[in-house]
């Protein structure tokens, strides 16, 4: 969340770059400083109230010590009516206080003043293009080349759960399970990430933590009456790893991966992307997580960036990277960058990766700190990435290494995992 401190002293510049993203989260504002203000003022006048209780109680003392029982009386009726009073600042206090909570887990994070402005993803600038689209004459899809190869039954997934989920069998789980560990073990051995196995069950505010909720309750997978969901993400339960915690400055960064099934019920995406298992409900996805000394975040984020780029390089498949402008960027991002791979068979790009900035949003939601070399506590700053998602790596990796004979090459580096060159 943000800061009420900055809020209160810069509403006016915040209040125009929160404008920037659309909608009218810069509105509510006016509302948390008047909300504020009503606390504060509330409890200055209870701190007044109880030093003049104070006083009073003294004097209660000192009369009845010198037998004045009827003038202690009437100090004691005051003393009482100040007692109500009290409770009546503390009631106002603690309503404001509670919709102070709410508006500001409401209010999305600034885009960075480096942000490109814009309205929606028409606006989000192309960074740079690494390597060719392959030339396919007439491609095939990867539903048609699943079906061809028997990877993946749509069928079975339908059968055993509903829409928006698949099995894979025999050489496609094989191919799955291959990328995951490739994924993994790249992340971990070459660019110095500790791998972490975590749950995939997660409480309420571990999810608030990480700007999941309460925004986009609708799209994820509650249990025990949302006390508890399914992950949506691994950044939720290996980011929240560190929250409630004093790092020192030596520890930082963190830099960890993970790798977990994802949940979402994708509300609101009907129509969008449904075709095979380009958008599911359930799927594979290796996570990049770190928590960084603020000043060095931008830095990092362009590092951790590369780190999922490398992936697709490695694999050589044909990608694109964009920047989010402010009315695209995600809650909780402050910079982010989007890496879409090329799929031939839909003739278009597709978002494998997200790769953000957060500043302090997430870290002010879960009391996640590090010590200066001061010796001060400071909100720590984090960022996260995917490395990369596995539908959309999956669909690309079939559709741009099939082959005229309908065949598909496995690219060198993963064929170790995978244990062919070829599926064929």
């Amino acid at each position: 969340m943000l800061d009420i401190k900055a809020i209160r002293e810069h509403a006016d510049t915040i209040k125009e770059r929160l404008a920037t993203r659309g909608g009218d989260a810069h509105t509510l504002i006016p509302e948390l400083l008047t909300c504020d203000e009503i606390r504060r003022r509330a409890e200055t006048q209870k701190q007044t109230l109880q030093s003049e209780r104070k006083q009073l109680s003294k004097q209660i003392g000192a009369l009845m010590g010198q037998g004045k029982a009827d003038e202690a009386e009437s100090i004691k009726e005051q003393v009482h009516a100040i007692g109500e009073n009290i409770s009546n600042l503390d009631a106002e206090s603690e309503t404001n206080d509670a919709r102070m909570t709410e508006l500001l887990m409401s209010i999305p994070n600034i885009p960075h003043i480096d942000c490109p402005v814009g309205a929606d993803e028409d606006a989000n600038p192309e960074m740079r293009i690494w390597g060719e689209k392959p030339e396919i004459k007439e491609p095939l899809d990867h539903v048609a080349l699943a079906e061809k190869h028997g990877l993946i039954s749509f069928e079975d997934g339908t059968r055993i759960t509903g829409s928006g989920f698949v099995v894979y069998r025999g050489r496609g789980a094989r191919l799955e399970r291959a990328l995951i560990q490739f994924l993994l073990n790249t992340q971990s051995e070459e660019h110095g990430y500790e791998e972490v196995n975590v749950p995939h069950i997660i409480k309420r505010e571990c999810m608030e933590g990480t700007g999941q909720l309460p925004k986009f309750e609708d799209d994820m997978y509650g249990i025990e009456e949302n006390s508890l969901f399914l992950a949506p993400t691994a950044e939720v339960p290996v980011t929240n790893l560190y929250r409630d915690t004093l790092l020192k400055a030596d520890d930082l960064p963190v830099k960890l991966t993970a790798y977990t099934p994802c949940f979402r019920r994708e509300a609101g995406s009907a129509g969008r992307d449904n075709r095979g298992i380009i958008r599911m409900h359930q799927f594979d996805k290796v996570e990049l997580v770190q928590i960084v000394e603020p000043s060095k975040s931008i830095e990092l984020l362009e590092e951790l960036t590369g780190h999922a780029e490398a992936i697709l390089q490695k694999l050589g498949l044909h990608y694109r990277v964009i920047e989010l402008c402010t009315g695209d960027i995600g809650f909780s991002s402050t910079k982010t960058y989007d890496i879409e791979v090329w799929s031939p068979g839909q003739n278009k790009y597709l978002e494998v990766s997200s790769c953000s900035n957060f500043g302090d949003y997430q870290a002010r939601r879960m009391k996640l700190r590090y010590k200066d070399a001061d010796g001060k506590n400071q909100m720590c700053h984090t960022l996260n990435g995917s490395g990369t998602a596995l539908p959309r790596l999956y669909v690309a990796l079939i559709e741009q290494y099939q082959q005229p004979d309908g065949s598909i090459l496995i690219p060198e580096v993963l064929a170790p995992y995978f244990g062919a060159d070829k599926i064929s």
